[in-house]
């Protein structure tokens, strides 16, 4: 049984670093076709008025060059005149990022829900309330999101744009309100990827085939499928930068562990929209700099609001022996069941980034993240799992302040 035991977590961790892996490599096929067309979307130019590809209805080409060869992309407005024997389709990476991501949140969050979801600080809730949460909040972010495109609103973009974001941030806080900070982050991720995926699933992906059938049975394709294919593929491409940050998020506790963690990631979802929306400008042929310049400065902004303030100390032990004796003492108690060679915190199979605290030796030389994630960031204990009080998180500081930097 021992034995059991020990080799669950370490399979866990291996699934772990297989799925993201994976999740890694879907999401950059994934990503970069989506970037890709847009950027051939927003850069083909039409053709001479009265020439041979007007004449099939090209409404747009470019000529480009890669990898050694000369390529010639042309856009029909509606569909060509004759459907070509070979077609190729661009969905199975947005299903395999999805999917993959799925299981990656599976694995890492639902399967250890009290340790990576619950923080008791925030909300006491069992390991199902927290999932129940988690999968509540894809469902709803998808069925508010689809019902504003079909509405009014989805004909205004900029308006729509707003409101979605709006939507996105006011999720944000609610989960904040339920789910530890990390985990609250990561749904919010999860919930603009489904919407993404869900728009390839449900609208883009059938209305192409629509298309297909028409011009099969001899009939014109109805060009409102191409409409709303396209409107729901440039939502996805601005969904892109804010999602990336948040897959990427749980690495910076500054972000997610801020007391006002909601209105951190507004900020950085805000600050890639406008990056994006220059590029996309930019792909048009206009290049309007008041948008980066925009986004860099609400980061540089964020950067000096959510700058750990001085941290108020316990009062040096005369002794310094006696001081780090207390500290080894915290350690011991709130740390080592995860930061150990042999974790005893159930769901981890190795110390976390590596870092070992069970000695001496290993509290020294790690008295920097120490100070920075259980003292400035209060990130650690995960969730606070251990209950690390604030008069040890002072002691740790006064240590730290006192020669251990």
């Amino acid at each position: 049984m021992e034995v059991f035991a020990y080799l669950v977590p370490y399979g866990l961790e291996w699934l772990n670093l297989i799925v993201r892996w994976l999740h890694v490599i879907t999401g950059i096929a994934w990503i970069g076709a989506s970037f890709y067309f847009v950027w051939l979307d927003n850069t083909i130019r039409p053709p001479a008025p009265g020439s041979s590809l007007a004449a099939k209805g090209v409404s747009g080409e470019l000529w480009a060059v890669h990898g050694g060869g000369f390529y010639n992309p042309q856009k029909y407005l509606n569909a060509p005149p004759e459907l070509p024997k070979e077609l190729h389709w661009f969905k199975w990476e947005a299903y395999s990022t999805w999917l993959s991501g799925f299981a990656l949140l599976t694995i890492v969050y639902y399967f250890n829900a009290q340790a990576m979801m619950v923080d008791q600080a925030v909300a006491d809730l069992s390991s199902w309330q927290a999932v129940g949460i988690g999968l509540g909040s894809l469902v709803v972010g998808w069925t508010v999101y689809d019902l504003l495109c079909r509405s009014r609103l989805g004909k205004h973009d900029l308006a729509f744009g707003v409101v979605i974001f709006l939507f996105l941030v006011a999720s944000a806080f609610v989960l904040n309100k339920l789910l530890s900070g990390r985990a609250a982050y990561i749904h919010v991720g999860a919930m603009i990827g489904t919407m993404m995926v869900a728009n390839v699933l449900m609208l883009i992906i059938p209305g192409q085939r629509k298309m297909v059938a028409a011009m099969t049975a001899g009939q014109t394709p109805d060009p409102v499928h191409g409409q709303k294919a396209k409107q729901r593929s440039v939502h996805n491409n601005y969904f892109t930068l804010p999602v990336l940050f948040i897959m990427i998020s749980n690495h910076y506790a500054m972000t997610y562990r801020h007391q006002h963690a909601w209105a951190v990631l507004a900020v950085m979802m805000a600050a890639g929209v406008l990056i994006r929306h220059f590029f996309n400008l930019r792909h048009k042929g206009r290049v309007a700099w008041r948008y980066p310049v925009a986004g860099v400065a609400l980061l540089f902004g964020l950067a000096v609001a959510i700058a750990p303030k001085a941290p108020v100390t316990a009062a040096a032990a005369a002794d310094p022996a006696v001081q780090f004796a207390r500290v080894q003492a915290i350690v011991t108690q709130r740390c080592v069941s995860c930061h150990a060679a042999s974790p005893t915190q159930p769901g981890f199979a190795s110390a976390p980034a590596g870092i070992m605290l069970h000695s001496e030796a290993e509290i020294r030389k790690n008295a920097a993240k120490i100070y920075q994630q259980a003292v400035q960031l209060k990130a650690m204990p995960l969730a606070n799992l251990t209950n690390m009080t604030d008069a040890e998180r002072a002691q740790l500081a006064a240590w730290f302040e006192a020669g251990a930097k």
